[in-house]
């Protein structure tokens, strides 16, 4: 009788479920999406979101082509409170508009790339009957993830085109974090797929102690897409101290607490520069328990990501967040994201002695 383990070990023939295929493809996607979320970083720093006002998911795909497409294209831009506000005074031309609007066209044109590279694939994994049994669910669940974070990005748009000079820290924060979900779900179905593929069959579980440290994660996620949403970030150029002192000046609690924690700049950038310790603290305990569990690669991926992301933050706020340091700062946040599911998926993994 063949058991379950060798019908899903490595010498099974191309017919049925294909579980290392179809990992190593969300791989790739994952790799799309941490691309994804590097140019959304340079989209935010250059101001280059609300150059393209409309919406068009199909026929956006084409940039303008000829300059009277470019000159409406500008027209639309110059009707925005941003133009009017803050970039058409400084006196911009059609040169620096085709410069944020390329990096706004190659954020939407990403999202595109990446929407055609899950949805056909999966159409044919599907068609081939290649996905092992329990997974269909959530590879369309990704795939409506995929499309959900298409809609909250112009949802995101929409809040800078009328009323305001930018767009919302809220709204971008939904944006930001539901990408990196994405991105956290797709290796942990990756890696549970390469499981199966070594003869494993029970997917891994999220622990309690992953859990908590996701959380303890996602707050500093939260306030670094606000220090970013508000350009908090250069309110202080200096390092511990902010305009010189440990708690900053010029906080506006007029408008009572929560208000102060979720729209001020100065204390957002207090939380998020010292929350970052509470974050360091977790994930060292994190991570040694990881290398516990039998998994140094991961542990050392934990430590590597957010070592780097400490110092690449501190470095950011000294040069008054020179645009590529807070791109890369963004970049390694995503990194960290990613080395904290391949460690949560460790501790969650049962029986993955026996499987190595």
């Amino acid at each position: 009788m063949t058991s379950a383990a060798t019908a899903a070990s490595p010498n099974r023939t191309a017919a049925g479920p294909r579980p290392l295929a179809i990992a190593r493809w969300l791989f790739a996607v994952a790799f799309l999406v941490f691309l994804m979320v590097v140019v959304g970083g340079i989209t935010r720093l250059t101001e280059s979101g609300l150059s393209i006002t409309e919406w068009r998911p199909v026929t956006g795909a084409i940039p303008p082509l000829t300059a009277e497409d470019w000159d409406q294209a500008f027209e639309l831009y110059k009707q925005t409170p941003q133009y009017r506000e803050v970039t058409g005074p400084g006196g911009m031309g059609m040169a620096e508009f085709q410069w944020i609007f390329f990096w706004e066209w190659l954020h939407r044109q990403l999202g595109r790339v990446i929407g055609l590279a899950f949805a056909i694939p999966l159409a044919w994994f599907w068609v081939k009957r290649a996905i092992p049994a329990g997974y269909g669910w959530k590879l369309v669940a990704l795939l409506l993830l995929g499309g959900a974070q298409g809609v909250l990005g112009w949802y995101m748009v929409m809040s800078g085109l009328t009323d305001r000079t930018d767009v919302s820290h809220f709204r971008l924060a939904a944006h930001l974090l539901l990408a990196l979900a994405i991105l956290g779900a797709l290796i942990w179905i990756a890696l549970d797929l390469l499981r199966l593929h070594r003869g494993v069959d029970r997917p891994a579980r999220l622990t309690g102690l992953s859990a908590a440290v996701l959380a303890i994660l996602t707050v500093q996620l939260l306030y670094g897409a606000w220090v970013a949403g508000l350009d908090a970030g250069k309110v202080a150029n200096d390092w511990p101290l902010m305009q010189g002192r440990l708690f900053p000046a010029g906080i506006d609690w007029s408008n009572g607490l929560v208000f102060a924690f979720t729209h001020d700049p100065h204390l957002i950038h207090f939380v998020h520069r010292w929350w970052a310790w509470v974050v360091v603290a977790a994930l060292v305990v994190f991570a040694r328990r990881v290398r516990a569990a039998g998994s140094r690669p991961a542990s050392i991926a934990i430590h590597s990501a957010f070592g780097t992301q400490i110092v690449v933050g501190i470095l950011t706020v000294l040069t008054g967040v020179a645009i590529w340091l807070g791109v890369l700062h963004q970049a390694i946040g995503a990194l960290v994201v990613a080395s904290t599911a391949w460690g949560a998926h460790v501790l969650g993994s049962p029986g993955r002695q026996a499987a190595q």
